[in-house]
């Protein structure tokens, strides 16, 4: 197979053994003032983005990539959160549920493990694999709700993970967003040489469309010589009525909206500078 990288054409030899991890975290910010309003809100989001919603996500997440999906668990957890975990391979039909209880190994099917109950099935890995966690939280003190979803694709093959980066930035509110990628391992040229990588990128900013990146401030760290990617970023412009949740929140003076839009912000950029101000 026929590959350009770095500038170079490269013909691969055999099964690709390079693995491509992406980790997708996305933080969605807004301002609830009353106790009462912050567990609305942690209900809503809870509701807005249960296991379900997830699923539906990742198996067009799965699409996207050129996937095929071979199994699928979810969990919605009390109080609040959800999980949903995938299988995807290149090769492998869907499973019908009768077989989601098999127990897979980095090569395939190798044991057999016995049914879980109909509220938690687990399927493990066989080549590649997707997962998502949600994560709402709220803070008393300031009335600052942050709500995380985290999303990992980790693939092998010719399956590339970015290719899903557009979908899951507009499925959510993504207020901060933060990025990690990198190859790792091996596959060889035609000639038996190491590549180590098998395809161009410079930067994750690549794979996302620019009207996307025209609402962000973006910022990047990236070691090319070890094929790792790091991108994060934060809305530019905060429209205040966009991030008031609640009834009480009605008839805010000038002073007030000022006071909230400047809680926000400190939000965004303590989860963007990953430090507290």
């Amino acid at each position: 197979m026929l590959k350009h990288v770095r500038g170079r054409k490269v013909r691969l030899e055999g099964f690709n053994n390079l693995t491509k991890s992406l980790s997708f975290n996305i933080y969605d910010v807004c301002y609830a003032r009353s106790h009462q309003s912050q567990i609305e809100y942690l209900e809503y989001i809870d509701k807005e983005y249960d296991s379900e919603r997830l699923k539906n996500i990742i198996e067009e997440v799965t699409r996207i990539i050129d996937a095929k999906l071979v199994s699928i668990t979810t969990q919605d957890y009390d109080p609040r959160g959800a999980s949903v975990v995938a299988l995807i391979n290149e090769d492998h039909p869907i499973l019908t549920p009768a077989v989601t209880h098999q127990s897979y190994g980095s090569h395939g099917v190798n044991q057999i493990a016995p049914p879980l109950p109909e509220a938690s099935v687990v399927g493990h890995l066989d080549k590649s694999h997707i997962t998502a966690h949600t994560y709402p939280e709220f803070d008393t003190a300031t009335g600052i709700a942050t709500f995380r979803v985290d999303i990992d694709v980790s693939t092998c093959g010719m399956i590339s993970p970015l290719r899903a980066l557009h979908y899951l930035i507009d499925c959510f509110d993504s207020d901060v967003v933060l990025i990690d990628y990198r190859v790792r391992g091996f596959t060889r040229d035609t000639k038996g040489q190491k590549i180590f990588i098998d395809h161009d990128i410079s930067s994750i900013q690549d794979f996302i469309d620019e009207d996307i990146l025209a609402d962000y401030l973006v910022y990047d760290i990236n070691i090319l010589s070890d094929n790792i990617f790091h991108t994060k970023m934060r809305k530019k412009e905060i429209k205040l009525n966009d991030y008031l949740f609640g009834p009480d929140i009605e008839d805010l003076d000038q002073e007030e909206r000022k006071r909230i839009r400047d809680l926000l912000k400190k939000e965004m950029q303590e989860i963007f500078e990953c430090e507290n101000f």
